[in-house]
This record gives C-alpha cells, structure tokens and sequence, in this order.
C-alpha cells in the first residue's frame, strides 16, 4: 500500500509539470482525491489491514492527501497567475490610439424636402395619402380623363406591365382612388415614387419622386388654387418668393398652367440657374376638369376642387443648387454629408 501511495505522488508530480490549463488540473485532482479517486480506493482498501497497522497507514494516507492537496493547490494558483497576465496582455488597451468614432447619419436631401413638405400642407389642413406604384389603367388614365388613345397618353412614355397595368406615371391615380371611395370635402397630398421611360440625364430619370394635392369642396376657385401655392412657395423657399401661373394643358383639369416661381437663388433679378428671367419652372396646376369628378362619382354642379403636382427632385435640386440631379441617386457620401 506504501507503494502504491508513493507511485500515486510520483505520477500526480509529474502531470502537474505539464498541465498547461485549468480544466486538466481539475481532472486530475478528481481523478486522485475525488470520491472514486485513486487515494480514496486506498482508504477503503484500509479495512484489509491488521489493527496494529491501521493507525500508521491512516497517518501516511493522511499526509500524502495534505501534500497532494498543496501540490495541487499550488499549481492551481500558478495558472490562474498565468491565465490572467494572458487574459491582461491579449486585452490589452492602447490608450495613445485614436479613438472609434461613429459618424452621425444625416438624412437624405428628398427626404427632408419631402419632410418639409408634409409639414407645409399638413400644416394647412391636408391628409397625407399614399398608393400602389403597379397600378390600374383605369385609375392612371382614363379616370383622370385619358381614355384610350387619347392623344395626351403619348406624352407619358408609360411602362406597361400588361394592357391594363402600369407602372403608374404621377401619384394623380391616389387622388383617383380617394374620389371614387370618399365624399367631399376632400384635401390630400399624395407623395411617392413614380414610373416614365425617360433617358437618365442631368434633368431626367425613369424612377423619380412627386407629391401632388387635390382639393375638392363647394365654392372652390382658382384663387384657393393661388393662396394654397403662394403659401407653400413661402415656407419652403423662403419670404419673397412668388408664384406666376401661365396657360397651359393637362386633360385632367381646366383650366390648367404651368406654375413658375422666383427664383430662389437671385430673388428674381434675373441669373444663370432662372436663365435671366427671374422665374423657375416648378409644378403644373389647374381646377379639377368637371369631366372627371363626375367619372369618379362626385357632382360637378355641387362641387369644384383644384389640383396640383410637383417633382420632389425639382424641388431638392432648387432648393440646395444641386446641378444634377444623378447625385440624388448616387449615394456619394461625400455629397450626402453636407445636408447634415
């Protein structure tokens, strides 16, 4: 048994030279002093003894645990020691390197006009609604008073996705859609994206953005259409800025115009951006064309209404004197962070 209690501190002193973790030692120590450990096998095996030797053995099991224990003891407080000038060195803080600074995200320069927008005519009372982009041909067109080969159709470069669906080419087919369902008073704007065949150029695109607004009630006139657009040139670009309405043609309202407003960047004395005249073309307007509020279910004898749309890429590219429009879409951050 003398033998036996000397090969076990043989064996456990020389594993512990090369134990390089925690989780062996503790293998190691259950494997020796635990329950079913080798030294406990010894205790047990004591019972076979004579009496007389019993007390003798006992004291030398006794002092092989202690020194068992201490070597063990010993060599787990050397770990740890290492473990931790590791877990310090591995971890280690250069405190004379230049800090991880998370820039600050801006929004999109259409995303704040459209912001302003919102905040403009919400501010006078319209209901902001919104509508599918693969639309019926019965709401982008012949609703709006373009029935099939209607001439005007030409003018749209539409992009078909069967004979009766589109790509829509204004948010006009929400104002449709909200005549037909609902009853006056009605006062919306309807922003979004919106579908032509266009060429991409510093001016065009075939993806682009609108906000268009429709008013309808009893006793509406052209001077309701004037104010309403007078106050929204004001507050997006500023005191002084003017609204001039010259004739023009659109089969869904009459009369219809081309609405120009000062130009922003000289006041209206005349520059390279206006063209010397002092007034920039912005949005077309007109009075709902009786014709179709009575397609869309509404008493052209009781009630008027005006209407109204604009490209919210005009509206960004005059607003911050952006020379082409491709850097909207182009996501150059180095565009981008000026409208911080």
């Amino acid at each position: 048994m003398q033998d036996q209690l000397k090969s076990i501190r043989e064996h456990v002193a020389e594993e512990l030279k090369n134990i390089q973790d925690s989780n062996a030692l503790e293998q190691l120590r259950v494997r020796v002093l635990g329950k079913k450990g080798e030294l406990t096998a010894i205790l047990r095996g004591m019972g076979k003894l004579p009496a007389e030797e019993r007390p003798k053995m006992g004291q030398i099991v006794n002092e092989t645990r202690e020194k068992l224990e201490s070597a063990i003891d010993e060599a787990a407080a050397a770990l740890r020691q290492r473990e931790k000038e590791f877990r310090l060195k591995r971890e280690t803080i250069d405190v004379t390197l230049p800090g991880k600074t998370r820039e600050a995200g801006s929004l999109h320069p259409m995303n704040i006009v459209l912001d302003d927008l919102l905040d403009i005519f919400t501010g006078m009372g319209f209901e902001a609604v919104e509508g599918p982009e693969i639309e019926y041909d019965h709401y982008n067109f012949e609703l709006l008073n373009l029935p099939k080969n209607h001439p005007a159709r030409d003018a749209q470069d539409t992009f078909y996705v069967d004979d009766n669906v589109v790509l829509r080419t204004h948010t006009s087919p929400v104002q449709a859609r909200i005549m037909t369902t609902r009853k006056p008073p009605i006062r919306i704007v309807s922003p979004g994206r919106v579908y032509r065949a266009d060429e991409v150029d510093a001016t065009h695109s075939p993806v682009f953005h609108q906000i268009e607004g429709l008013v309808i009630d009893e006793n509406i006139s052209i001077g309701d259409l004037k104010g309403t657009l007078d106050t929204f040139a004001e507050r997006l670009y500023g005191k002084g800025i003017a609204t001039r309405f010259r004739p023009s043609f659109f089969p869904f309202t009459e009369p219809s115009a081309e609405v120009d407003l000062t130009c922003a960047a000289c006041g209206g004395k005349g520059c390279r951006t206006c063209k010397g005249t002092g007034w920039i073309e912005v949005l077309g307007a007109g009075m709902v064309n009786p014709k179709v509020l009575d397609m869309c279910g509404i008493d052209s004898k009781k009630y008027s209404g005006f209407a109204f749309g604009m490209g919210i890429e005009r509206l960004t590219i005059l607003k911050y004197n952006v020379p082409d429009m491709r850097y909207l879409y182009e996501n150059d951050l180095r565009f981008l962070k000026q409208f911080r």
